[in-house]
């Protein structure tokens, strides 16, 4: 199934793709994409609907496709070729932060550079949506945890995240900095996360041209991992990391000034398009 959620902020009503490729509204069926209705039952009770008798939504914007995210982890210098062009090791560990909540926006809407900012930066990055709460998971039962997948953007202040001190979560965390969808993929339709194509313009220019292929900790390895330091809860997104091309890494540096726009998708999983303004 793809999930996703239509109308302005505050108001968006829960839909799901009918065959026909149409919005088709679920109001009524689950109060949101949120919560149990990401658990395996209530995704096996999406699954029992016949989703083509239900009435189609008009065209209009799309939201963030998980509502009522509790957590928003990320993961730092997860492909081996990003770490070289930031002029960082390959960690030994998985690199964990936070991205504020209120981050969060829909995958089309306007990405804000914020006051002050010098050097703002994009990353394409595969979500990754808990569905079956647990801690201390183990690896060989990690993927049973996984609702779905989606695109991230992991907008970023470079500035902010590593000459400012502290944590690199103040660099990562301004309102629009976390666009998320267009849909939550379910993972019955995603059989090899570590095998999607993953991309991001910039006012056409292609800038990363990578592949989930080339993570340093896949997929499992983080649920398991993170699951040791805190419990996972359904609607919890793990953004896995980006592939080379940020625009840290290009000679000279390319930041978002405001003007722009940025394209980006994985395989399978939709595009993104977010024009660039200013806070």
């Amino acid at each position: 199934m793809k999930l996703l959620r239509i109308g302005e902020p505050g108001k968006e009503r829960p839909a799901v793709l009918a065959s026909d490729g149409t919005a088709r509204d679920l109001t009524g069926i689950v109060d949101d994409i949120a919560g149990d209705a990401l658990t395996p039952a209530g995704l096996d009770r999406l699954r029992a609907v016949d989703t083509d008798s239900l009435p189609a939504l008009p065209e209009g914007r799309i939201g963030p496709c998980v509502a009522g995210v509790g957590k928003f982890i990320c993961i730092g210098l997860n492909y081996a070729d990003h770490a070289a062009e930031s002029g960082m090791e390959v960690p030994k560990e998985p690199i964990m932060f936070m991205k504020a909540n209120s981050a969060i926006c829909g995958p089309n809407d306007t990405v804000l550079v914020p006051r002050n900012s010098t050097k703002c930066d994009w990353e394409v990055e595969l979500g990754v949506v808990i569905g079956k709460p647990g801690a201390y998971i183990a690896p060989d039962d990690a993927m049973t945890h996984v609702a779905g997948y989606c695109v991230v953007n992991d907008v970023s202040e470079r500035a902010f995240q590593i000459e400012r001190g502290g944590q690199w979560v103040k660099g990562k965390s301004a309102d629009t900095f976390g666009p998320i969808g267009p849909w939550l993929v379910t993972a019955d339709e995603v059989p090899d996360p570590q095998n999607l194509a993953m991309w991001l313009e910039v006012d056409g220019h292609r800038y990363q041209d990578g592949s989930t292929r080339t993570m340093v900790f896949g997929v499992a390895h983080l649920v398991s991992y993170l699951s040791q330091f805190m419990s996972l809860q359904p609607g919890d997104i793990i953004s896995t990391g980006t592939p080379p091309g940020v625009g840290m890494g290009q000679k000279p540096p390319v930041y978002l000034k405001g003007g722009e726009r940025m394209s980006l998708g994985i395989e399978g999983l939709g595009t993104q398009t977010q024009k660039v303004g200013n806070a």
